[in-house]
């Protein structure tokens, strides 16, 4: 998209709070992130982004190792969850919101989940899978925005980043 940037990832507790819901999990994850890479660069526009799948109210996470990824992939196999991306900004505004995309998975054979597990693909993925990769044999349908299952909402960032004072290769000079 012709953008500029640099990447820099921040440390942080990723610990979910005490009955702390997906969405507010997310969407602290994002601001804390966006604020600590702020807080040493003041003269930045930083962009804090954190992904999560939920299932059943339960965030999947990144899974551990191969058991645990089969785990995950055998549990959303037929069923629809739930991406959540939250997108937070620091710089002339302080912004945060949370993205949702509803998806379902096919019924899946434990030969393609094996198979599947096998490529690494699963690894550092939240809920196992990665939709514009391999992953996307798994899924059925989507319901709402595809970026956001890939892990960043453009459309929404892009106009959070607009609100910003960013300006765009085809921003009017």
């Amino acid at each position: 998209m012709g953008l500029r940037f640099e990447v820099r990832p921040a440390k942080i507790d990723e610990s979910t709070g005490s009955g702390e819901s997906a969405h507010a999990y997310v969407q602290r994850l994002a601001v804390e992130k966006a604020r600590s890479i702020a807080a040493r660069n003041p003269e930045a526009l930083v962009l804090g982004a954190d992904t999560v799948v939920v299932l059943d109210r339960e965030i999947l996470g990144k899974p551990k190792d191969p058991s645990e990824a089969k785990q995950m992939l055998r549990r959303l196999s037929g069923r629809a969850h739930t991406v959540l991306t939250a997108i937070a900004v620091c710089g002339p505004i302080e912004e945060a919101t949370v993205v949702s995309t509803r998806v379902q998975f096919r019924t899946l054979g434990d030969e393609e989940i094996d198979w599947y597990v096998k490529t690494k693909e699963p690894f550092d993925k939240a809920g196992a899978y990665a939709i514009q990769g391999i992953g996307s044999f798994l899924v059925q349908r989507i319901e709402g925005s595809f970026s956001n299952v890939v892990g960043l909402p453009l459309a929404e960032t892009l106009q959070m980043l607009r609100r910003a004072g960013m300006e765009f290769p085809w921003s009017p000079r």
